[in-house]
């Protein structure tokens, strides 16, 4: 697989941690085209990123994982990006997912992939975050009518033309609902990928609590009825 045209875009909010073995999995992987975000941290997340590539941007605030994600995906399509993943900064995600992610999109099979850790594996997901993802994925089925195993994960790949298509609003966590909303109203094609999600317990104690999970329903539904 040529790797030239794909980039790879991470969102990091204080993440001096896992940054760098993260951006490194990738470079060692031949993925040299890797964008990190810094999203406002107050840490060293911009030096640690800075020091395994050299795409690193930096928000002076925080202004949430949806507006980290955005910055880097323009950065990425200004840069002549064929192809791109939006990956996890926090060690979730393995790079040996990737071909089976980027292939899809690279033959021309989908505009858009979407990880599953159901169809794939979730190593060590505490069984409340099992069952808030599932009910999840049963809202946006409800909500956009694009049914899925696993509604709100990270990890997606994506052409340049779905890219150029998906036009994102929301900054902070419900931007993952608003791909979704995105991938419906678009018509775009898309396909779920079965993907190793690895819960360590620095990554537990970095992502959202479950009770975060129903303020973004909030924000979806609201978001929903004043459209």
């Amino acid at each position: 697989m040529d790797k030239s045209g794909v980039w790879i875009v991470i969102a990091a909010y204080r993440e001096e941690k896992s940054i760098a073995k993260v951006v490194q999995a990738l470079t060692k992987a031949g993925y040299q085209n890797i964008v990190v975000v810094d999203d406002g941290s107050k840490d060293k997340t911009f030096e640690a990123a800075s020091e395994h590539t050299p795409h690193v941007l930096r928000h002076v605030i925080n202004c949430g994982q949806g507006a980290a994600l955005k910055t880097g995906i323009d950065y990425a399509l200004m840069q002549g990006a064929e192809f791109i993943v939006t990956f996890d900064a926090d060690g979730q995600h393995r790079v040996e997912d990737l071909p089976a992610m980027i292939n899809p999109v690279i033959n021309g099979e989908a505009d858009i992939t979407l990880g599953s850790r159901f169809l794939g594996s979730a190593k060590n997901l505490p069984f409340l975050r099992r069952i808030v993802l599932k009910c999840g994925a049963l809202v946006v089925w409800a909500m956009y009518g694009v049914r899925l195993t696993d509604s709100h994960n990270g990890f997606r790949a994506m052409s340049r033309h779905a890219a150029e298509l998906i036009d994102l609003k929301s900054d902070r966590m419900e931007h993952a609902s608003e791909f979704i909303d995105e991938i419906k109203k678009k018509k775009l094609r898309y396909k779920e990928i079965p993907i190793t999600v690895l819960y360590t317990e620095y990554s537990k104690a970095r992502g959202q609590s479950n009770w975060n999970a129903f303020r973004i329903l909030y924000k979806m539904l609201l978001h929903r009825l004043l459209r």
